[in-house]
């Protein structure tokens, strides 16, 4: 299997050729198709085994091609270093869309985080 299977928007796919993703993890393999038929899904893995992949692709899908410049999903993460890992990875395997994310907590300054909620589409 690989990614070609998910048979993703180009633009999703162009994403994860960049990163050099080329076989599903085995949370990957499993979680997409769920996902993609609309399923929740909870899954348990080690760290670095592609979970944030896993939720952030199905996510980048969905979305590609909509209307962008609004807020259309949101992620919650426990800390602060989570939410700023998804940030980034949603920003590589996005680049070759339109989409934007954000993170947004607590500690720093809310008004440059209020401009940023003005372009975002995933926070």
């Amino acid at each position: 299997m690989n990614f070609e299977t998910f048979n993703f928007h180009p633009s999703v796919a162009a994403g994860v050729a960049a990163a050099g993703y080329e076989t599903p993890t085995p949370i990957q393999a499993r979680a997409i198709p769920q996902v993609f038929n609309g399923r929740d899904v909870m899954g348990l893995a080690q760290t670095g085994t592609g979970k944030t992949a896993a939720f952030v692709l199905p996510i980048l899908n969905r979305l590609v091609g909509g209307k962008y410049g609004c807020v259309r999903a949101l992620i919650i993460a426990p800390t602060r270093e989570l939410a700023e890992q998804i940030h980034q990875d949603i920003e590589t395997l996005g680049r070759k869309t339109r989409i934007r994310s954000v993170s947004v907590y607590g500690g720093v300054g809310i008004n440059p985080q209020i401009q940023k909620l003005k372009h975002a589409d995933i926070v």
